[in-house]
């Protein structure tokens, strides 16, 4: 895996003459953020050696390098899923690829399902933790002790700096943002009702089906972490309708706006 992660970066550093040190992941719906990056290079994930391919709608599979805030950046206009059937290694590999490409800072974007009954469709939460619920860890096997501890401490997850910096940011201009637990589970399937229920008694404030993997194989290596999500349905008792994945979409899109403000500033920060 190691050779594999080298020769993707090497690929990725001859594509480019921009050496960045923040990454993004975009999640669902959130591709819009692009359209704020002064984009130098791209390249389509099919072109990458050993990039997976990304089949969900809504997540374009390209790779972008430019700046954004003042800084050099490179970002991920749509991730990996565990339910599109790849490996948890084969999720992150693009994260162990932004560490050997000099990325040390993170920002991982994602839309997500509202538990917490004070949370509105629509609303920006700021991560401040998660719970793992994934069949699988992505770092069970070997460990690489190039890439990072056997045993990685995760008490300070997301960077307390970033998450005071981007409520700030809010306030400034006059919105809200929440700040929970993200619950990460497999998919493909929208919870049911009795789900939503016992995540919520779990503590946490909103659930999705990605982004714990990621932070987690970036924590391994020493990468700090910024988590965002957009609240796109409820699972709020009284709340909850049938949603799509098309609805989850349209929410995201007109939520985007203020999280791209807040990642916009938040970058210009790091």
């Amino acid at each position: 895996m190691l050779e594999k992660i080298k020769a993707t970066a090497n690929f990725i550093k001859k594509q480019s003459t921009l050496n960045p040190k923040i990454g993004i992941i975009l999640g669902t719906g959130l591709g819009g953020l692009v359209n704020e990056i002064e984009i130098i290079d791209t390249i389509s994930y099919e072109d990458i050696p050993n990039f997976p391919v990304s089949t969900v709608e809504g997540h374009k599979g390209r790779l972008i390098l430019g700046m954004l805030g003042g800084k050099e950046i490179l970002a991920m206009q749509g991730r990996f899923h565990f339910y599109e059937g790849y490996s948890m290694q084969e999720v992150t590999f693009p994260v162990r690829v932004m560490k050997l490409l000099g990325i040390n800072h993170l920002v991982v974007s994602n839309a997500s399902g509202g538990l917490n009954p004070t949370y509105q469709v629509g609303d920006i939460m700021v991560i401040n933790d998660h719970i793992n619920m994934f069949p699988e860890h992505p770092l069970r096997g070997k460990n690489l002790a190039e890439l990072g501890s056997r045993f990685p401490d995760m008490s300070h997850t997301y960077n307390e700096r970033l998450r005071n910096k981007a409520r700030l940011i809010a306030f400034e201009n006059n919105f809200d943002v929440k700040e929970g637990v993200y619950v990460g589970v497999s998919g493909p399937t929208f919870e049911t009702p009795a789900e939503y229920k016992m995540f919520r008694i779990m503590g946490a404030d909103a659930v999705g089906m990605s982004t714990v993997p990621e932070v987690i194989v970036a924590r391994h290596m020493g990468i700090t972490v910024f988590g965002i999500s957009i609240i796109t349905d409820s699972g709020v008792p009284g709340q909850i309708v049938e949603v799509s994945h098309e609805e989850v979409q349209q929410v995201a899109a007109k939520a985007e706006p203020k999280m791209t403000l807040i990642l916009k500033e938040l970058i210009k920060s790091i």
